[in-house]
């Protein structure tokens, strides 16, 4: 089992840069996957980002070129670092973990970008 944490969301100007952080309870190594999803008021969860336990990455189209996730196991810690922000990037981001056959997911944290 492990528990996540969200930090880093917040209000931001079009254009503007975030960075968000996602904490593990446990061994980052233990992992097989991490990532990020999202969901926009009156709309489904959508796939943001995901980073395997050996570095590999998938995005979505639609922040490709702006967003980059990454992985620091040492500090069993995800980041995703977001730039030129636009307001359809506004939802809640929520961290997402899958060890084996089971997923965890964190809290969530609000990014707004205003326009």
């Amino acid at each position: 089992q492990v528990q996540l944490v969200e930090s880093g969301g917040g209000l931001v100007q079009a254009g503007g840069s975030l960075r968000l952080s996602c904490a593990a309870s446990r061994s980052a190594f233990s992992i097989n996957v991490m990532g990020w999803y999202r969901q926009a008021p009156g709309k489904q969860r959508e796939l943001v980002a995901i980073i395997t336990n050996n570095g590999a990455t998938t995005y979505a189209d639609s922040v490709k070129g702006r967003f980059t996730i990454a992985r620091d196991n040492a500090k069993n810690t995800m980041y995703l670092q977001m730039t030129s922000l636009k307001p359809e990037d506004t939802a809640v981001y929520y961290c997402y973990a899958a060890i084996t056959s089971r997923t965890y997911w964190g809290q969530g944290t609000q990014v707004t970008v205003s326009s």
